[in-house]
């Protein structure tokens, strides 16, 4: 599926998504600790935050959602009106560099093909700030496929794995890398991970 395939199928399945999750699992008990290691009123980004329930709406007020799917965002603004929404795709953040204190991206990045990731990290980094965390789901296989009867419709997901996923973190300008699992939104068991923006 090409990137307007993707965008079209997450319009299709938005709603249906935001009924089928728990806006209350482990994966969101993660944010206090990402916040923890921010700086006193720190700007936010959540990229991929859909609804906005599960994520954004944990964060502190002000913060930013960005999701490339309209249907998606509309959600997100009856859920969370106090946030900042941006259409837009992760491959290409319209942020200036060094804006943000911390991102996160959950259940997001694996919708992105798998050769385009390194750039998606890429851009986590120039939007952060040297010492900025970033929160995000940590794929535990390598896979490239398009999911048919996903929530009613079909979605594309894609990864090169756990390993390749940390390599590329380290290579964009993230250390202290640290991962943890917790329950997804689904009520499967994820694994995350806390990467730190080097300081120059």
């Amino acid at each position: 599926m090409d990137r307007n395939d993707v965008r079209a199928a997450w319009d299709a399945v938005s709603e249906t998504y935001a009924r089928s999750r728990d806006p209350s699992g482990s994966d969101a008990a993660l944010l206090d600790d990402f916040l923890a290691g921010l700086p006193a009123d720190p700007v936010v980004l959540d990229v991929g935050c859909g609804d906005g329930a599960r994520t954004l709406a944990n964060l502190p007020p002000g913060s930013l959602g960005l999701d490339f799917s309209r249907a998606g965002l509309d959600l997100a603004a009856e859920t969370v009106p106090q946030a900042r929404l941006l259409q837009a795709d992760m491959t290409a953040i319209p942020l200036a560099a060094d804006t943000v204190d911390g991102v996160t991206a959950y259940h997001a990045v694996f919708h992105v093909p798998r050769d385009q990731q390194r750039g998606v990290f890429a851009e986590f980094a120039r939007v952060l700030r040297p010492g900025g965390v970033l929160l995000m789901t940590l794929p535990g296989g390598r896979f490239e496929t398009v999911r048919r009867g996903w929530m009613g419709g079909e979605m594309f997901f894609s990864s090169p794995g756990r390993a390749t996923t940390l390599e590329w973190l380290r290579e964009a300008g993230f250390d202290d890398l640290r991962t943890t699992t917790a329950d997804d939104p689904l009520g499967s068991s994820t694994e995350f991970v806390f990467a730190t923006l080097a300081r120059d």
